[in-house]
């Protein structure tokens, strides 16, 4: 029996192994857990801050090979993050609470980052599909872009519509699965990232002349 990791990495068309750490923020004491009407609240709002002081200092960040740091870690620690940045060893992510201007706002070119990634915690988080669009139209980004958590297979064609290049399948899902997700429809009807003009545009129609 193998007791390979398996490759749980999809990036473009097929599935690779994964050159980067993801590096994450620690739980620092306890969690502090927000109720709205007595219920616990799923999703963090738009806006509220990813990490205190304490857990960005905590941070452990490996010495050497390709890493990907929170969003407000770089934000905090970029002069001593500079020179692997400058080597393409750095890529950056984010949460979905988490708003793209703060990015763009720090580095007015986000192709620097050779990877971006983006972090959904819940399936039915779908910031994730907004934040690709803006990250790729609005902010001309265009090096990999990264969907990754609670990521499922019925999503992946709808990522990628959306900007995204590269998945990282969650350990207990299966990537060959999920590979398959992308070739769901095969000819898309509405224009999109990963293909501006609608079907109408791209095909005439039958008996139509040129």
């Amino acid at each position: 029996m193998s007791n390979a990791t398996p490759k749980q990495l999809i990036h473009g068309n097929q599935i690779v192994a994964d050159q980067w750490t993801l590096v994450k923020l620690p739980v620092l004491g306890e969690e502090v857990v927000r109720k709205q009407a007595g219920k616990v609240v799923l999703f963090k709002l738009t806006g509220e801050p990813g990490a205190s002081a304490e857990q960005i200092a905590a941070t452990e960040i490996p010495a050497s090979g390709k890493v990907i740091v929170p969003l407000s870690v770089w934000l905090a620690r970029k002069a001593e993050l500079q020179e692997r940045l400058a080597k393409g060893e750095l890529g950056v992510w984010l949460a979905t609470h988490e708003v793209v201007e703060a990015l763009a706002a720090d580095q007015a070119d986000l192709n620097v980052f050779p990877l971006i990634a983006v972090f959904v915690e819940r399936f039915a988080d779908g910031r994730i599909f907004s934040i690709g669009n803006l990250l790729r139209t609005r902010h001309a980004y265009k090096n990999e872009l990264r969907a990754f958590g609670d990521v499922l297979r019925d999503q992946l064609f709808f990522l990628k519509r959306c900007g995204y290049d590269s998945y990282l399948i969650r350990a207990d899902r299966s990537a060959e699965d999920a590979l398959a997700g992308l070739q769901d429809f095969s000819e898309p009807y509405q224009g999109a990232v990963d293909l501006a003009e609608p079907v109408w545009r791209r095909r005439q129609r039958n008996g139509a002349t040129a």
